[in-house]
């Protein structure tokens, strides 16, 4: 009989993920949460004011549209210029950095959070994303944790990208895969 993998559900249940201090912040943020999403599209400003006031690192002139959900914004920086589009998710559970002038199209999703899939407690990781400047994700694409995206690089429409990227590099695909160069 072969050796099966046994899931710890009580263990995992029973790890501490997040300090006390956090878990009320992040209660804060989820009872604001209308108040940035119901805020009319033009009021960049609003929401960029609300993101500071939760310990987010935010630009100049960054435009983050209502739709956007974002976990944990204090995990957050955003350079200036930079744009997230409508229904992004940037599930911040490790550190997202989107440099300058970058572009995060409608329905992406940073996702810089997984578990240690070896360990049958399937830990928390909290692996950091890094966009680097001049960078477009597209459209529905899927950023995942530990991943870097170099300054002026595309990551396709609807790419799931599980590996960094390189500087003017162009991927697409399910998984990403090189397919030109800016």
């Amino acid at each position: 009989m072969k050796n099966e993998f046994h899931l710890d559900v009580a263990g995992n249940r029973a790890a501490r993920k997040w300090s006390g201090t956090e878990l009320v912040v992040r209660l804060l943020w989820d009872l604001s949460h209308p108040l940035f999403a119901l805020s009319p599209r033009p009021l960049w400003g609003w929401r960029r004011s609300l993101l500071r006031l939760f310990g987010a690192r935010i630009g100049r002139e960054v435009h983050i549209y209502p739709t956007v959900r974002i976990a944990i914004p204090w995990n957050l920086t955003i350079g200036d210029q930079s744009a997230i589009g409508d229904r992004a998710i940037l599930y911040a559970l490790g550190p997202i950095s989107i440099a300058a002038r970058v572009t995060i199209s409608q329905g992406a999703h940073l996702c810089a959070g997984t578990h240690d899939y070896r360990d049958p407690i399937m830990p928390l990781e909290k692996r950091p994303i890094v966009i680097g400047p001049g960078a477009w994700v597209c459209a529905d694409a899927f950023i995942g944790p530990g991943v870097m995206i170099g300054a002026g690089a595309i990551a396709g429409a609807r790419a799931v990208v599980v590996k960094d990227v390189d500087e003017n590099s162009i991927v697409a695909g399910n998984p990403a895969v090189k397919v030109g160069r800016r």
